[in-house]
């Protein structure tokens, strides 16, 4: 059934599952609680009669501030419920930034998580003249201000002031009222290029978007989830919550992303939406420790290994044999089934998406037993635009486009898109939404790709990252930088060379790794420093540089590297809240290290 709104989708979920199914887990006090079907359509039922009685109508803007926790699920299914706009925002993001976004849209309210956010909105309140109320999601706030309400306050008066049956009779009457070309949720960009633009998605923008991921991913009614990635971003708000919920799946909400690895050991999903970050930094971890295993196990390991590649790379082909099929079952036996059980014993599905991920972790994984789908798409097309299909995955590539989703290259070779997915505009930003799309609805990605003989979409590198050497030579930094953080040594690489006579980078190590280099080396070193500065650690990274771009055109190697002391981090700025690297941001900050290299 193709569904025109997402309140529609909810309704019609809730009223299958009831209390047969759970809906969510998430942590409260050190134990993990559950809630059904029953229980999230009551509650959301409550809070959007609760936010109608509070004035806010169809087509008004809500702010929402919060890291991941139910309370934000509950808010943004209840906005949507009453034909309200939400507005998401990392919560990362200073007083100064949220101001712009919020007055920028007119928020009639924000809901906030904490005191600490709260704060941020009291900075400017008084200069938002279209707030008229502020709800918070935690108990304990400081309520000083007739503006402020807490969202159990909101949720408990919006299932007192009806009977059940009138109240439920509002909600569904509301949620009838809406068409599939209303705007559900205006989500700002990062602005790294200027102020952020609000990127308008309807409900039919969404709604096509979640059935083409149902397209690809498959039965979703025997999966159980953990989402961890922000909900405000829409990768994780579209195919992490949206399309897993509404389509059966249980979902578990992480505590942080620090405690993902815990959390996963807890709750032993079946599936996870990720970026590539959490394979990468898996596949290293489990390289790390056969390393310190005896000879043996070493050998056996890397048997197992070359067996599972082979597997795989001739299934892409078609063409195993019983000698290569038997050969596997036995490195199942003794490798691959290990490392599933190190990953909860359950984890049979990774979608990845959000950056390119390497070839080499992919085939991993799925010699492992463990399918890994890439997708592609961007905040304004809602987000997905293709993906790998379980019968159809070519390494490196992100498959094929979604159902009524059209893919064609530029003559440069930007990617240009266009389908139902595709966005209503840029919040009242009309010449911005004109260079995006062009009269016939193409939507130019700023995203470089190539098409492969089997006709998947394979991602080379972000327009504006591509550099064009002094010498004239275009090169893309991104699959390089991808290629070099395979070493375990290195954690964030950030590749420079745009009109310069050669390439340098900017490289974070992996200390953990650096340190027991160290041991090895019989190095004295009393911090990071000392560490990154000894002469025989540089060697040792330069040749595994030289190890990993051997294949690469001279123009294109690294000449010369800085190891930095201080990871990169959201905190610090280099990275964004999706573990994505902030190409200008690190530029900026490490200027100096940049013009030393080349002097």
């Amino acid at each position: 059934m193709m569904y025109k709104t997402i309140p529609e989708m909810f309704v019609d979920l809730t009223d299958k599952y009831q209390d047969s199914k759970t809906a969510f887990k998430y942590k409260e006090k050190g134990l993990w609680i559950e809630l059904n079907y029953s229980q999230l359509r009551n509650k959301v039922e409550c809070l959007a009669i609760g936010l109608m009685e509070l004035g806010i109508h169809k087509n008004d803007r809500v702010g929402l501030v919060s890291e991941n926790r139910i309370e934000w699920i509950l808010a943004c299914l209840a906005i949507n419920s009453i034909g309200a706009v939400d507005v998401p925002v990392f919560p990362i993001l200073s007083a100064k930034q949220e101001e712009y976004i919020f007055a920028d849209c007119e928020a009639s309210a924000i809901i906030v998580s904490n005191n600490f956010q709260l704060r941020k909105v009291l900075e400017f309140k008084e200069k938002l003249h279209s707030l008229r109320h502020i709800i918070v999601m935690n108990k304990d706030f400081e309520k000083n201000d007739v503006f402020i309400k807490s969202l159990e306050e909101v949720e408990k008066r919006g299932g007192e002031l009806r009977s059940e049956k009138e109240r439920k009779d509002l909600y569904l009457k509301s949620v009838a009222k809406l068409k599939s070309d209303d705007l559900l949720t205006v989500i700002y960009t990062s602005g790294t290029t200027g102020v952020p633009k609000g990127v308008m998605l309807t409900h039919q923008n969404v709604s096509s978007n979640i059935h083409g991921c149902w397209d690809f991913i498959g039965d979703l009614t025997v999966h159980e989830s953990i989402s961890f990635l922000p909900f405000c971003h829409a990768y994780e708000r579209t195919g992490g919550f949206l399309a897993l919920m509404l389509g059966g799946t249980t979902i578990a909400i992480a505590e942080s992303v620090e405690s993902v690895a815990a959390n996963i050991g807890e709750v032993n999903p079946t599936m996870i939406t990720t970026v590539p970050r959490l394979p990468e930094t898996i596949k290293k971890k489990i390289f790390a420790q056969i390393e310190k295993e005896s000879i043996t196990k070493r050998k056996v390991f890397n048997w197992a290994l070359n067996v599972g590649l082979k597997y795989v790379r001739n299934q892409q082909k078609g063409k195993n044999s019983i000698f290569i099929n038997t050969q596997y079952k036995i490195a199942d036996n003794l490798v691959f089934n290990q490392i599933r059980e190190k990953l909860g014993g359950r984890l049979r599905l990774i979608v990845s998406g959000g950056a390119s991920l390497s070839e080499e972790v992919h085939e991993f994984f799925m010699a492992a037993g463990i399918t890994v789908l890439q997708g592609y798409g961007l905040t304004e097309t809602s987000p997905v635009v293709a993906a790998n299909r379980h019968d159809d995955i070519e390494f490196g590539t992100v498959g094929k486009a979604l159902y009524h989703t059209e893919i064609k290259l530029a003559n440069d070779g930007e990617i240009l898109v266009k389908g139902p997915g595709v966005m209503k505009g840029y919040w009242k930003d009309n010449d911005a939404t004109k260079i995006a799309i062009d009269d016939e609805g193409w939507l130019y990605t700023g995203d470089i790709g190539e098409f492969t003989d089997k006709g998947n979409l394979k991602i080379t590198d972000r327009k504006k990252n591509m550099f064009v050497s002094s010498g004239g030579k275009n090169i893309a930094p991104q699959p390089i930088e991808t290629l070099l953080m395979q070493s375990k040594y290195i954690e964030h690489v950030v590749l420079i060379g745009d009109k310069r006579e050669f390439i340098t980078a900017l490289i974070t190590p992996d200390f953990n790794n650096l340190r027991e280099l160290a041991i090895e080396f019989e190095i004295d070193f009393k911090n990071d420093d000392e560490l990154i500065s000894n002469e025989k650690i540089i060697k040792h990274i330069k040749s595994e540089i030289d190890h990993y771009q051997k294949d690469y055109a001279k123009y294109e190697r690294v000449r010369k590297f800085q190891l930095l002391s201080r990871p990169f981090s959201v905190d610090s700025g280099e990275l964004s809240p999706k573990m994505s690297i902030k190409r200008h941001v690190v530029e900026r900050k490490y200027s100096d290290l940049i013009e030393n290299m080349y002097k």
